[in-house]
């Protein structure tokens, strides 16, 4: 199999174009697609010196390439840029492969798949966790639903810009594994959450006990990096509470279907909800803190 050299990426938000300029940088030709054409235009300016450009429509960027990659926002964006009027299945030829990174529903993952093999085109579900940081710093964890073969195509490409990826299974299981993800950190997030505000009430200086609790068995990744952030009132940090109720409501819709209980993962979306309410949803998840107060 020859080696890729012409690839598209669809959606330069702040995880999107990070990931498309490690493509850049790794020398393939990338074109860009943006619904907001300035972004992709200024975005092809700040990688000049590689071989970039940018397409008016996701069918227009598709042509010609060999994979073409994405970072939507949710389901609806998702279909549009695929399977739209100028979607990028309509510019795709047989046999290339299309690797979607929007965190969106395992039920839409199944029905892009059908749809791209109706085409002989290869699809991935391939969510990621690591947020802006991670995409910025080529340290992303990606999640992957899809066949072997197209899996085995694809991930050199995925190299430049994870630490981790993983094929867990036919489409749709990347998708059911981000909603693992997102479920365990809801409740290292309430759990630390909880844990601040009673060391506070208590009379505990918060910092010190994290200092010392840290080493010990309830250190997780939320502790380390938002522990201290969260005791000063501090929720900048990129990942919205919005983008996290929209997660958590496909995790929740998703164990509807297959009688799953998620009695912590409700509990803490109704605190993002009145978080939401109070008007936080664009405040990082790690303000479920201020669920926990009346201010």
């Amino acid at each position: 199999m020859s080696a890729i050299e012409r690839v598209a990426f669809l959606c330069l938000g702040v995880m999107g174009a990070p990931m498309a300029g490690h493509l850049a940088r790794a020398g393939l030709d990338v074109t860009v697609y943006n619904r907001t054409r300035v972004r992709a235009e200024e975005w092809v300016a700040s990688h000049s010196d590689y071989s970039v450009s940018a397409a008016a429509t996701p069918a227009e960027a598709s042509r010609g390439a060999e994979i073409v990659f994405a970072c939507s926002g949710a389901d609806p964006d998702l279909r549009e840029i695929t399977m739209g009027a100028d979607g990028a299945f309509g510019g795709m030829s047989a046999g290339t492969v299309f690797v979607d990174h929007t965190t969106a529903s395992a039920v839409l993952a199944r029905e892009l798949a059908s749809a791209a093999a109706e085409k002989s085109i290869g699809f991935l579900d391939a969510p990621v966790s690591g947020g802006q940081v991670g995409a910025e710093n080529g340290a992303l964890t990606i999640m992957i639903g899809g066949e072997e073969e197209t899996y085995r195509r694809a991930a050199p490409m995925l190299d430049h810009y994870s630490k981790k990826h993983l094929l867990l299974g036919p489409a749709g299981h990347g998708q059911l594994t981000k909603m693992v993800n997102q479920i365990c950190i809801a409740g290292l997030v309430q759990a630390l959450s909880e844990g601040l505000d009673f060391a506070q009430r208590v009379g505990l200086d918060a910092k010190r006990v994290v200092e010392v609790i840290s080493e010990g068995a309830a250190g997780s990744w939320q502790m380390e990096n938002r522990a201290a952030t969260m005791l000063e009132g501090r929720f900048d940090f990129g990942f919205a509470v919005d983008w996290m109720r929209k997660d958590l409501g496909m995790a929740i819709e998703e164990a509807a279907r297959s009688g799953v209980a998620l009695p912590m993962t409700e509990d803490v979306d109704a605190r993002y909800a009145e978080l939401q309410r109070r008007g936080g949803g664009r405040l990082d998840t790690s303000s479920l803190i201020m669920a926990l107060r009346k201010e």
